[in-house]
């Protein structure tokens, strides 16, 4: 199946893709394609014969590797999941008054008292970071400057691309409109609606969607470090600690999806790619084309995904989401030896093998890996899916633990988050646009590490308690801190969901200097200014934002509009920006 991706790929065939498309399925025998040998070969082996995951990629090129053996009914399509409030925002009544606290006390309990008074007397409006992903009408060259082509298939090209504003590289996949038929339309559609949704450090980053009349435009990060299958090619085999970051990466993403009610279905090396091409650099799953989201009380029945890393029950047409924790454990497998546990000559006698689901750990090649490993292995490739372990299981495995990186927590964050400020609800709303999509992968870096070291059940959220531990280290007296968790809840869940996402983490995290650095800033006006009259009037505020309502346009006027003429000019735009409050 063609995918799309946003990666770095010389190869002009097998193409960069995210969106699934089935006119590019091919269930039939294909005499020519490459078939894996019957022996086990390491990746180290040198000579005639290829190694098995070598004969993987002549299997993708050849589009042999991704197939759909059966259709199920049209119901796999799905919409956008709502926004779940796992914690209500705290109400006045609940701030208990009392003559006997500190100075320090009450004054914590007066700016938290008038920042709730401030809200209530405002209309609230949810600023996650969903609401800048949207399709656009109008020209895509407009805004971004084609620069090479990463891949090319049936259905369009994946290009590298600028940017015009800011300057950012991006990757866009055209596919034209004349070449999809209508479930591919809206299977591509449905897969935008999942992928907007998505905010945690290891999933690809969806900007937008674009069409004119020829063609849908998907546009997303640009992920220039290769497959993670590209680095098992040139290594033998991992060391453990790598393996375990790695493997850690992909567990934490998915069980980010799992607790949406996501499953993606088709998790393989090929669908994990690194952000760049440092040692160090992080990883990110993409394609969510054959994702969907799931009913827990519903087993699901379609069967697709990759010979190779397909669970057992998916073949048997009853699944859960599960089938990702499948793959993850063929995935450190092959980490650890450098072939896939379950092998054969033909794509129907690696299935027949997966369907058994036996495999040894051969002495040769697994003497040297520890016990520890080998049982975690085990324990994600069971047989019966209850038995398996869950995502969050395996995040919390002795193996995975021994390798998890520090938990000190990095001070000058957390005070960043204390001074964070955006009372506004166009502060609120450009901050967040800015974070999301101005921003370059190697500023989040470092707070993506921080965000995961607070994130401490792993879940891709931070809640009122995990914050509150992180304060603690910094804030000795335990109701200090809890007031100061509330006032920063308050103030950065700009999406109301009673946690913080990761886009709202990075947005307070961030040095707001260097977030409201001046260049940034006259982009981001650029951006929102779309005729270049120098200022923003309520419909292109609502062309990047959606539709706004005239009472908070209103709001927002009220808040920046000085001279009360009805829009905003760049003074007024600077102005609010840089000052607490107008």
């Amino acid at each position: 199946m063609g995918s799309v991706c946003c990666r770095d790929d010389s190869r002009q065939q097998k193409g960069c893709l995210i969106i699934s498309i089935v006119d590019e399925l091919d269930t039939s025998p294909n005499p020519d394609a490459a078939k894996p040998p019957e022996q086990k070969v390491s990746l180290s082996q040198q000579g005639s014969k290829k190694s098995q995951v070598e004969e993987i990629q002549v299997q993708v090129e050849n589009k042999q590797n991704e197939y759909v053996l059966e259709s199920e009914p049209h119901n796999e399509l799905e919409q956008k999941q709502p926004v779940t409030n796992k914690e209500e925002i705290p109400k006045n009544s609940e701030i208990v008054q009392s003559q006997k606290r500190t100075t320090e006390q009450n004054k914590g309990e007066v700016m938290k008292a008038s920042l709730e008074a401030d809200s209530k007397s405002k209309k609230m409006i949810k600023l996650g970071f969903d609401i800048f992903v949207k399709q656009k009408e109008g020209s895509i060259g407009s805004h971004y400057n084609f620069g090479k082509v990463l891949g090319q298939g049936a259905f369009g090209k994946v290009w590298k691309v600028t940017h015009k504003t800011t300057g950012l590289i991006r990757a866009i996949k055209q596919i034209k409109k004349s070449s999809i038929i209508k479930e591919e339309e809206q299977r591509l559609f449905s897969e935008m609606n999942i992928l907007k949704n998505l905010d945690h450090p290891h999933i690809v980053k969806l900007f937008e969607l674009y069409q004119d009349e020829n063609n849908y435009y998907l546009v997303t990060e640009y992920l220039s470090g290769g497959e993670l299958f590209d680095r098992i090619k040139k290594m033998s085999s991992f060391s453990e600690s790598i393996a375990a970051d790695y493997i850690r990466q992909i567990l934490l993403a998915t069980l980010y999806c799992h607790e949406q009610n996501i499953v993606h279905r088709d998790l393989k090396p090929e669908n994990i790619i690194f952000i760049s091409e440092d040692p160090q650099s992080q990883l990110k799953v993409i394609d969510f084309g054959t994702s969907r989201k799931f009913d827990n009380q519903k087993a699901m029945s379609k069967r697709l995904g990759t010979p190779y890393y397909i669970a057992p029950e998916v073949l048997g047409h009853s699944y859960t989401e599960k089938c990702d924790i499948w793959s993850c454990g063929v995935i450190l497998y092959i980490l650890l030896c450098g072939y896939p546990p379950f092998v054969g000559k033909t794509e129907n006698q690696i299935l027949e093998r997966v369907k058994l689901g036996k495999f040894t750990f051969d002495p040769e090649d697994w003497d040297t890996v520890s016990k520890e490993a080998k049982e975690f292995i085990t324990k994600l490739l069971r047989m019966d899916p209850t038995k398996r372990l869950s995502a969050k299981q395996a995040l919390e495995d002795p193996w995975l633990i021994k390798y998890a990186p520090s938990t000190q927590i990095n001070k000058k964050v957390l005070n960043n988050l204390r001074q964070f400020q955006a009372e506004t609800i166009l502060k609120q709303a450009l901050m967040s646009y800015m974070i999301t999509q101005m921003s370059t992968q190697k500023e989040l870096q470092d707070l993506q590490e921080e965000f995961q070291r607070l994130d401490e059940n792993n879940d891709g959220f931070l809640s009122k308690d995990e914050l509150l531990k992180g304060y603690i280290q910094i804030q000795t007296d335990s109701k200090l801190a809890e007031d100061e968790v509330e006032r920063i809840l308050q103030m950065i869940d700009i999406n109301r969901s009673g946690q913080i996402d990761f886009s709202e983490f990075c947005m307070a995290a961030m040095n707001q200097e260097k977030l409201l650095s001046v260049q940034r800033v006259e982009q981001a006006f650029k951006i929102f200014d779309q005729n270049g009259d120098g200022f923003i009037s309520k419909k292109e505020l609502e062309a990047i934002m959606g539709d706004l309502g005239d009472d908070v346009w209103n709001q927002i006027l009220t808040d920046c509009d000085n001279n009360g003429d009805g829009q905003i000019s760049y003074e007024e735009f600077v102005k609010m920006l840089k000052n607490k409050k107008l």
